[in-house]
């Protein structure tokens, strides 16, 4: 499996990393929601572990524009938000999970269902 994990946090990149490292086969990173883009455009990962919060293109909005190109795309958030509103954006955007931060453990689980 190929993942993509969005994430300005490097502290938090690291350790989403290290979570999900053993179910990977590859691993590529970066902070920034235009980022996520072009790098899902290049490597169509298999899935794709997204922030809310990023510096420039926000983890909603970037989850839009990857499922408008490519409507097979997995997206779970991966975020501190524990919010209806934020839930309900996300799912509209299109991705197929959410995850809690303070829930990483989950991840595990998460993706070897899907």
């Amino acid at each position: 499996m190929n993942l993509l994990i969005v994430e300005d946090n490097v502290k938090m990149r690291r350790m989403i990393k290290s979570i999900v490292s053993g179910l990977a086969d590859r691993i590529d990173e970066c902070e920034d929601g235009d980022e996520a883009v072009r790098l899902y455009k290049k490597n169509r990962p298999d899935l794709v572990l997204m922030d809310i919060h990023l510096k420039e293109t926000n983890g909603i909005e970037a989850t839009r524009k990857i499922i408008a190109m490519f409507k097979d795309a997995k997206i779970i958030i991966v975020t501190n938000y524990n919010d209806a509103q934020f839930r309900e954006s996300a799912r509209e955007a299109g991705a197929v999970e959410y995850v809690l931060k303070e829930n990483l453990l989950d991840l595990r689980r998460v993706l070897q269902a899907i």
